[in-house]
């Protein structure tokens, strides 16, 4: 029987990247590899800090995804409101219902 899986979403600012990238990969307790990808945050919490982003209405932002177990989600996200308070890390979790990597076929 497998553990119950969960993909966390992580949505920070993209000054945060290395911090942030750095972080996860120093929690090899908790992340085994995480993906991200550049995003463009809208609403009415979203801060446009420079010119370009004012000029285009939204914030240029990141967003890290990785899958682990429900309770690693919780340890990592305890860890990431001690450690990166103030960060303004906006966060979500879903279940996954499936999870594997495709291998490449040996000839």
């Amino acid at each position: 029987m497998s553990a119950e899986l969960v993909c966390l979403t992580l949505i920070a600012a993209r000054s945060l990247r290395d911090e942030l990238f750095d972080y996860l990969n120093e929690q090899r307790d908790l992340v085994s590899g995480f993906t991200a990808s550049d995003v463009a945050g809208h609403g009415p919490d979203v801060r446009l800090q420079t010119s370009a982003e004012r000029v285009k209405g939204h914030d240029d932002e990141l967003m890290v995804r990785t899958i682990l177990r429900v309770q690693d989600a919780a340890q990592l996200l305890d860890r990431l409101k001690m450690d990166l308070a103030g960060s303004r890390i906006v966060y979500w979790t879903m279940p996954v219902s499936k999870f594997g990597v495709i291998g490449i076929p040996t000839r």
